[in-house]
Order: C-alpha cells, then sequence, then structure tokens
C-alpha cells in the first residue's frame, strides 16, 4: 500500500483534474433518482455501456418504481438479460421497487441509510445516487478508486471503507464533490489495472506509484 501524499500534492492533483474536466459526469443515464437507483444496482460486476444498453428502452416505459411494478419481474427480466447476474438483479429491483412505494410513497429516500435497506443497495451505490442526484459530497469507491487511491498515494486504504475515510480525511473540501468521478474516470481511462497509460498521465510527476518510469 502506498504512503499518504501531503495536501499541498492532493491539491494540485486535483487542481489539475478540476482544469482538465471541471464538472466530470458519471456515465450512467439516467432520468430521475430512481432510474439512477436502478441504472446503479444493475452496474454491478457490469460496464456501464452495457447497463446504458439494456435501460435505454426500459426506462422509457418504467421509469418510477410503480411502472416497474407494473412491468413485473418477467418484463424486467427480457430487458436486462444482456447484462450479468440479471435474475437476481431484476429480483431485487421489484422488490425495492415495491417497498419504495409501500414506504416512502414512490419517493426515493435520501439519507444513506434507508437506501442502503433496499434490497440490491449497498454503501456504494447509496453514495453514488447521494452525490448524483442530491449532490452531496458522498465517495462511492469502486475498484478503479481502489486502485487509483492506493497506486498514487491519493486516498490509500486497505479496503473500500478505509479509502472512502481516506478521501473525507485528505481530499480539500472544495474538490469533494467531484472527487470520486474525477478518480474514477481516471482510473477507468488512464491508470488502468493492467497497462497504466503512465506516458501520457497528468498526474505522473506527482503520483507515487514505483512502476510509472518502467
Amino acid at each position: 500500500m502506498a504512503k499518504q501524499l501531503d495536501y499541498h500534492t492532493i491539491r494540485e492533483i486535483f487542481s489539475r483534474f478540476h482544469a482538465a474536466e471541471p464538472e466530470p459526469k458519471g456515465e450512467l443515464d439516467h432520468v430521475n433518482a430512481y432510474t439512477l437507483v436502478v441504472a446503479v444496482a444493475l452496474s454491478a460486476q457490469a460496464t456501464d455501456a452495457g447497463v446504458n444498453r439494456a435501460t435505454k428502452e426500459l426506462f422509457r416505459i418504467a421509469d418510477t418504481p410503480e411502472k416497474m411494478l407494473a412491468l413485473g419481474e418477467a418484463g424486467l427480466t427480457a430487458h436486462i438479460k444482456t447484462i450479468g447476474l440479471y435474475r437476481n438483479k431484476a429480483k431485487n429491483v421489484i422488490k425495492l421497487s415495491k417497498i419504495l412505494v409501500e414506504d416512502y410513497g414512490g419517493e426515493v429516500p435520501n439519507s444513506r441509510a434507508a437506501l442502503i435497506s433496499l434490497p440490491g443497495v449497498g454503501r456504494k451505490t447509496a453514495n453514488v445516487v447521494l452525490n448524483m442526484w442530491w449532490r452531496y459530497p458522498a465517495q462511492a469507491v469502486d475498484t478503479h478508486i481502489f486502485r487509483l487511491g492506493n497506486r498514487s498515494g491519493i486516498c490509500p486504504g486497505k479496503d473500500v471503507e478505509a479509502v472512502e475515510r481516506a478521501i473525507e480525511d485528505h481530499i480539500p473540501v472544495d474538490f469533494q464533490q467531484h472527487a470520486h468521478h474525477w478518480m474514477i474516470l481516471h482510473g477507468r481511462y488512464v491508470c488502468k489495472a493492467r497497462k497504466p497509460m503512465c506516458a501520457t498521465c497528468i498526474i505522473r510527476d506527482l503520483c507515487m506509484y514505483e512502476d510509472k518510469n518502467l
């Protein structure tokens, strides 16, 4: 695990991320808080592009929990069968839709605890929804952020919870809102798992990754 970078270095890293992309966006298509919850839940062990292809038509006909329940599990399954673990995901989406209708008046709650209580919704999913829809500076740590945080020294940690705390503790507050988006995109397209593109990386001179000079 890399050592923790100092405050000034981290500020410079995120200043560069901001200069390159002032308003980074998540790549999952959605039209409201409900479709965002569904899209993120479907994205586990799947690519955003694959989820977007599957939900393009789905969200045209089922963009509320009431409409999803009317579509039913079989109807939902027909739309998402190209996504990994689609059967279990379909069951969870129907279950969470039922809970939203019965317990929350069809609205998506905006507390982490309430979101996590929904079937198929974990802490990462809850944080994505809190960040992207309600613009709360919650940090959704995925494999890209975990890898980048430890390689670079931005937010090292032995597990995702430790990395999440490191982001909250060490990244300046003015960069917290978009921190996880910058890091996901950098990890997905530059700091790749097998062949990181260190030669063209905008934070190469600040990163603590030992193999970047090879």
